[in-house]
């Protein structure tokens, strides 16, 4: 299996999740997923850091794929947004039965609109933990209570 989720020369399939690396909030998130049980059975590709062309999986653009969470699925069809999540849910035990759910109307539609809702949020999150990370990396933490 390679990097980009594609099939080996045994035609096997496996999961991959492309997120940017970049972003402080989808790295801690994807931390999180990385340390749950299963997730070895996935390809996890930083899409950020992966090499310097255009595309970063076939189908999958870098500008496609730093704007929205996408996930291949082991059939090899492409989900992004909210449908990439419940597919990534789906493939770790801890998080299938949430998963389960959340591919399900109208889960799936809620799911999909707060991704929506989350996505012009998201470089003010940003922008606001590379400060706090600068801050603690400083040692300008929170003040002490009196």
């Amino acid at each position: 299996m390679t990097a980009d989720g594609t099939r080996d020369a045994a035609g096997d399939a496996r999961p991959a999740v492309f997120y940017d690396g970049s972003c402080p909030l989808c790295s801690a998130e994807i931390d999180v997923y990385r340390k749950c049980r299963g997730a070895d059975g996935i390809d996890w590709v930083d899409v950020a850091a992966a090499g310097s062309g255009d595309t970063v999986a076939p189908g999958l653009s870098r500008a496609d794929a730093l704007r929205r969470f996408h996930m291949r699925r082991d059939d090899g069809t492409m989900v992004s947004g909210g449908a990439a999540f419940a597919e990534l849910w789906a493939s770790l035990p801890a998080l299938a039965r949430a998963g389960r759910i959340a591919r399900r109307w109208p889960f799936r539609v809620l799911l999909d609109g707060v991704y929506r809702l989350f996505l012009p949020l998201r470089p003010g999150l940003q922008t606001l933990l590379r400060r706090r990370r600068q801050r603690r990396k400083h040692g300008r933490g929170r003040r002490p209570a009196p």
